[in-house]
This record gives C-alpha cells, structure tokens and sequence, in this order.
C-alpha cells in the first residue's frame, strides 16, 4: 500500500509511552506525543478521528488482551503499537513469551489497520537500564522481523542519540519530558510521510557538566521517590495503571486543544 499523509483516523495503544507521561499539563492531565501527532493529522483533514487505549504499566499480554482487539475492530488508517518494554523492564522475563504476544498483536492489527507502526522504544543514557539493554535489543529485532513479514513501519528512537540525553527525560528517568514527546511526534509523523517540521535527531546544546555532589543528589532523591517504588511495584506484581482506564476509548473526532 503507497503511503499518504491525508490520513483520516489514527488508534494508538500501549503502555505509559503512548498515554503520555511525563507530558504535564496545567488541568492535571498527560497530553503526550501520540496526542501531539493526532494534533497535527486533524489539522490536514476535517473530521479526523482518534483514540487513545494506552494506559500506564500495561506489559504486552495485557494490551494484547485488553487493547489489540478493540483496535482492530476500529479499522483506522493509522495504529501505534508500542509495547512490550514494560516486560524487559520487570526482574524475571519469558523474551519468548513476549516476542510470541507480540508477533501475535502485529498479526491482528496488520490486516485491520491502513498502516501499522511499530517502534524501538527510546532510551535513557546511564547504569540503571544498561542490565535491560540485551533484552530492548532482542525486542527490537523481533519488531524489525514482524514489520518486514507484515508491511508495518518502523520508527527507530532506540537508534537516536538526541533521545538519550538524560534532559529530555523526567525526575523519575523513565519517561519523556515535553520536549522528548514532541520529537517522538515530529519522528512518527516523518515515518508517516508528512513533511519535516524540524529534525527531531539534533542534539541538545551542550552544557557545562552538573557538578558531583548535585549528582549525587539527584540520585538520591529519584531512588527514594521513584526507584524504590518502581521495584517495589516489580516485586509485587503491582502496577501504575492498575484500576485506570484509557484516555480516548474511542474512535471519535478530534479538536485538538487550543494552546
């Protein structure tokens, strides 16, 4: 299929990445980059439609129990898949369960969507994630392996440099900063054939280094307000988005917000 960019409905599902966080906005809620790009396709066509069944936490059984489906039954031009890291993530990790979920998920949206998206997930620069790595890198080859079997996209933010920079992350060093969700946007949209708003690689100004004992600080305060509940969540078996419903569950006109 020839791709186009006057696309008329977009369906986006996954995990905290694709709901938004850490995106604030003034009432409380996450606008995040899926938001941004669905933004951006309403402007090109009257009566775009959009929705969002991302929630926080979810691993990949569960958006393809509670997600996939309802996608595929959605029939949009467009479908975000995103998902799976969550699993990397926690301390035990079946990588054949995930990649079987996974390739399940692609196989039911493929046929139901216009174009399907996949990504290599972003990641963070430092020691706590580097244990994860060869687990991100076994899922991004298997997406590689899923997109080229069944025609879907591929958007590297794995492979970004600019993505790393632990300035385009929040406190909590798992989730994007406003600027970060803005170039996944301006990345997907490329993928999608708009054109080039900015080139969403370019690297941060360089700054001069953050001083030891501020670093060290900092450290300590995200192990006590974010590491140490996020493994505490792992152990447990507990999640973020337990109990919480998606944002836009359904497939309905967008009007972006006014700015």
């Amino acid at each position: 299929m020839e791709m186009s960019a006057h696309y008329t409905s977009f369906v986006a599902i996954g995990d905290s990445f694709t709901e938004g966080m850490s995106d604030l906005q003034p009432d409380g809620s996450y606008r995040g980059w899926a938001d941004l790009l669905a933004a951006r396709l309403a402007l090109r066509r009257d009566g775009f439609r959009y929705a969002n069944l991302a929630v926080r936490g979810k691993l990949i059984g569960q958006i393809v129990d509670e997600q996939v489906g309802v996608a595929a039954a959605m029939g949009a031009d467009v479908v975000t898949l995103v998902g799976g890291l969550n699993d990397t993530l926690r301390p035990k990790c079946d990588m054949g369960r995930v990649c079987g979920l996974l390739e399940e998920a692609v196989e039911r949206l493929a046929p139901a969507c216009g174009r399907l998206v996949l990504m290599h997930s972003p990641g963070r620069q430092g020691p706590v994630l580097a244990r994860f790595r060869p687990r991100m890198e076994m899922l991004f080859a298997h997406i590689d392996t899923l997109a080229a079997r069944h025609g879907a996209l591929v958007v590297d933010l794995y492979g970004s440099g600019a993505l790393g920079d632990p300035r385009l992350w929040d406190v909590d060093r798992l989730h994007l900063t406003t600027e970060g969700h803005r170039r996944v946007a301006e990345a997907v949209a490329q993928t999608l054939g708009l054109d080039p708003e900015d080139d969403w690689r370019t690297p941060l100004a360089p700054v001069p280094p953050t001083r030891w004992a501020v670093r060290r600080t900092a450290d300590l305060r995200f192990a006590q307000q974010h590491l140490g509940p996020w493994i505490g969540r792992r152990l447990t078996g507990r999640s973020s988005g337990d109990g919480r419903s998606a944002k836009r569950p359904d497939l309905l006109p967008y009007e972006p917000p006014r700015s």
